[in-house]
């Protein structure tokens, strides 16, 4: 389980990110009522979809160098991020193992990798963040190919 994943995020979040539909980040659709938060630099992007009420939906990072390694093993759902199939994989978050954690890895037309992550309460609201991944649009920024959950 790759728990360092998610401290990355989270370190990077700490340098004063700031919402906006940022162009590192691909697009989401309007219905969803999600903005970006987004911080870039040294050829990588960080993008946070927020909620209203500033609560995170889902997150990516993209960068040259995958953030992820997939374990087979804590292979969980099957699903779509963008119209292409993934797998999710099981993630924890050290201190609340009630968290149902998720994450992806994708590859982009650009050579870069999108490593895609969500956490929820409960299955329930986990579905309801599937569903919004699923309509992101690579197209504008970064085109993806899928690399892991094959």
């Amino acid at each position: 389980m790759n728990k360092t994943a998610f401290l990355l995020p989270l370190l990077l979040v700490a340098g004063g990110a700031h919402a906006q539909q940022a162009s590192g980040c691909p697009q989401l659709d309007a219905s969803t009522g999600l903005t970006w938060e987004y911080r870039g630099g040294d050829g990588a992007d960080f993008c946070r979809a927020l909620r209203a009420d500033g609560s995170e939906a889902f997150g990516m990072y993209i960068s040259k160098k995958p953030t992820f390694s997939p374990q087979r093993s804590n292979r969980v759902e099957n699903g779509s991020i963008g119209g292409r199939d993934v797998q999710w994989y099981r993630a924890e978050l050290a201190g609340q193992p009630e968290i149902e954690a998720r994450e992806t890895l994708l590859k982009l037309d650009d050579g870069r990798s999108a490593h895609v992550w969500t956490q929820a309460p409960s299955k329930d609201q986990l579905q309801e963040v599937f569903e919004l991944t699923r309509d992101i649009d690579f197209s504008t920024r970064h085109t993806a190919k899928v690399i892991a959950g094959q």
